[in-house]
């Protein structure tokens, strides 16, 4: 789907404001409400907007660290990298996952209360995922940025 410059300005108000009424979205992107309303709806149903959501604070819901984890595998085990994923987007505890290049196959990011809930998800689901050879974490100490989309 070919995005126009007023979707793209339409995304960038979305990703500033998902809560914004429709009125103010197109008073700020130069459209009707209606015309800012299709809009909406053809970049909703061409898969373009995947959803919309609460940014959740994740200390306040008693999960202040963020772990960065990498994981390389085995490669004569049967286990794929794509089976590998899947597991791992099951865990409450994992905001991400990502198949990568280089000396890693998975990077994983995860919430969790601390070095004893990081202890825990290690003993209690990663260790037990077949076919990892090589897993390298880090806890984030401070976050800069932290932003679901990026529109040109």
């Amino acid at each position: 789907m070919k995005l126009s410059d007023t979707d793209l300005r339409i995304l960038r108000e979305l990703a500033r404001d998902g809560r914004q009424t429709n009125a103010d979205l197109a008073e700020k992107v130069g459209l009707s409400a209606s015309q800012c309303w299709q809009r909406l709806r053809r970049l909703e149903k061409s898969g373009v907007i995947k959803g919309y959501g609460a940014r959740v604070d994740q200390e306040a819901v008693g999960l202040p660290e963020t772990v960065l984890l990498e994981l390389a595998l085995e490669r004569n085990e049967g286990v794929g990298v794509e089976a590998v994923c899947e597991t791992l987007s099951r865990f409450p505890e994992v905001l991400e996952v990502r198949m990568t290049s280089g000396d890693f196959d998975i990077f994983a990011k995860l919430a969790v209360s601390g070095t004893r809930g990081y202890e825990r998800f290690l003993r209690e689901r990663l260790h037990r995922i077949k076919g990892i050879r090589q897993s390298r974490s880090s806890f984030s100490l401070r976050c800069f940025k932290n932003e679901i989309s990026v529109v040109p």
